[in-house]
C-alpha cells in the first residue's frame, strides 16, 4: 500500500507542479484573449494567460526532468519511470484540464475564482490521463493499477487544498480554494 502511495504521488508530481507556477507567474495576456463565447460571457478568464499556461508547463517538466535524473541517479527503479513525454503530457494535461473546466465554469455562470467542488479538484488530473491515455497508453497501463489511481484520487484534492491556501496566504490566489 505504502509503495503505490509513492507511486500514485511520484507520477502526478509534473501534474501538480503546474497550476501553482501558472498563478505565481502567470499574468498578461489572457488565453481567451478578452473574448465572449455566444453566451455572452468570456471564454475562460483573466485568470487563464499565455504566460501562465507556458511557464506552468515548463515547471511541471522541469521538476518531471529532475524526477528523471533522481530515479537514474539513486536507482530508484521501483518507482514509475518517467519519459520527457510522459512528464510533458502531464504538465500539459493538467493545465489543459484546469481550462476546460474553466470554459464549462463560465457556460454555467459561475465566476472566476468561484469555487466549483470535485471539478476545481480533478480537472488537472481528467486533463493528464486524457493526454496520457491517448499518447502514452501503454506507461499508464504499465504504471497506473487501481490502487495507484485510488491513491492519486485521495492525494489530489489534499494537495490541491493545500496548494491553494499557501497560494492564497502568500498572495498569488485571491481565494483559498
Amino acid at each position: 500500500m505504502g509503495s503505490a502511495l509513492i507511486a500514485a504521488f511520484w507520477i502526478m508530481v509534473p501534474a501538480y507542479v503546474p497550476n501553482s507556477a501558472a498563478a505565481a507567474l502567470g499574468g498578461g495576456t489572457p488565453v481567451d484573449l478578452g473574448k465572449n463565447w455566444r453566451d455572452g460571457r468570456r471564454i475562460l478568464g483573466d485568470g487563464k494567460t499565455f504566460r501562465g499556461f507556458f511557464l506552468g508547463v515548463a515547471a511541471g517538466i522541469a521538476v518531471g526532468l529532475i524526477q528523471i535524473v533522481l530515479r537514474e541517479t539513486f536507482g530508484w527503479s521501483s518507482l514509475p519511470e518517467h519519459t520527457f513525454v510522459t512528464v510533458t503530457l502531464l504538465a500539459a494535461g493538467a493545465l489543459l484540464g484546469d481550462m476546460a473546466k474553466s470554459f464549462f465554469k463560465r457556460r454555467l455562470g459561475k465566476e472566476s475564482g468561484e469555487e466549483w467542488l470535485i471539478a476545481d479538484q480533478y480537472d488537472l488530473v481528467v486533463g493528464a490521463f486524457v493526454l496520457l491515455l491517448i499518447f502514452q497508453y501503454e506507461w499508464v497501463v504499465r504504471y497506473v493499477d487501481l490502487l495507484v489511481f485510488l491513491w492519486i484520487l485521495v492525494l489530489t484534492p489534499l494537495l490541491h487544498r493545500a496548494a491553494n491556501i499557501i497560494g492564497y496566504l502568500i498572495g498569488v490566489k485571491k481565494v483559498p480554494w
